[in-house]
């Protein structure tokens, strides 16, 4: 008889202090410029300060989890620099309270688990802020190589962020795959990815992209939802919404119709 892992999201609820060290599980240290769409985001609550991530699309919005967005009071959004902490020229900080949360999201089986978060006013572009060129309306196919990031935990044993920026090679999963970790809980809208031994996501990463690349062109295919409840370190997928089922409803919202492939 198949076990099932238990659904579980990763936890918003990290310290926002930062400390040394390579997160992500199986991580490597981002080169100053290598992702200038991610971006760092910190929330607040009626209950405290929660961090997540998420990707920059167009000059006044990022694309997050819906768990990211959900009864947000205010968000502090820095993009431009790898570090948390430093004092790097490159980075940019704003502050906004307008965000979108996908009317059907499900907060217990993380159904509809997209978000997006508009600044008041246009960023500007630099060698180090630019927006990911696509998001994706086709499915991606199974067994496709992308690349995650973030700077969540690094094992289960450590908690909090690191300090810098860290990615990872995984490999997209088929949703039947996908099951025999998760059950029937994972949807048509949800992808799995894993890398070579337990490489992927940990808490911290919620929000971060899943990325493909296409010659120059950088489509956001995944947006990181959910881990197993057996830890960062177990060899269970990481669990990540598709950003192809959104297309309309990013459109409708952003009023952009010229970005999807």
């Amino acid at each position: 008889m198949i076990k099932y892992s238990v659904l579980i999201l990763i936890v918003l609820a990290v310290s926002v202090n930062a400390k040394p060290g390579v997160g992500i599980i199986g991580g490597k240290t981002a080169k100053a410029g290598q992702f200038p769409f991610a971006a760092a985001i910190t929330k607040s609550t009626s209950t405290g300060s929660y961090f997540c991530a998420g990707t920059l699309f167009k000059n006044k919005w990022v694309i997050t989890s819906g768990q990211c967005v959900d009864e947000a009071q205010l968000f502090t959004i820095r993009i431009g620099s790898n570090s948390l902490s430093s004092n790097d020229a490159n980075a940019v900080r704003l502050s906004t309270d307008i965000y979108y949360l996908h009317p059907e999201f499900n907060k217990t089986t993380l159904e509809n688990d997209i978000g997006l978060i508009q600044f008041r006013l246009a960023i500007t572009y630099t060698e180090y802020i630019k927006p990911v060129s696509l998001l994706s309306t086709i499915k991606i196919p199974d067994y496709t190589s992308v690349i995650t990031l973030g700077w969540g935990q690094t094992s289960d044993e450590t908690s909090g962020l690191v300090d810098e920026l860290n990615y990872v090679y995984l490999t997209t999963l088929s949703n039947d795959e996908c099951k025999l970790t998760y059950g029937n809980q994972i949807t048509d809208n949800m992808v799995c990815a894993e890398g070579n031994y337990n490489e992927g996501t940990c808490k911290g990463d919620l929000g971060s992209p899943m990325i493909l690349y296409g010659g120059a062109l950088t489509y956001l295919v995944g947006v990181s939802s959910f881990i197993s409840a057996n830890g960062c370190e177990s060899t269970d997928p990481s669990g990540f919404t598709r950003i192809g089922p959104y297309g309309s409803w990013i459109s409708n919202i952003t009023k952009s119709n010229s970005v999807y492939l």
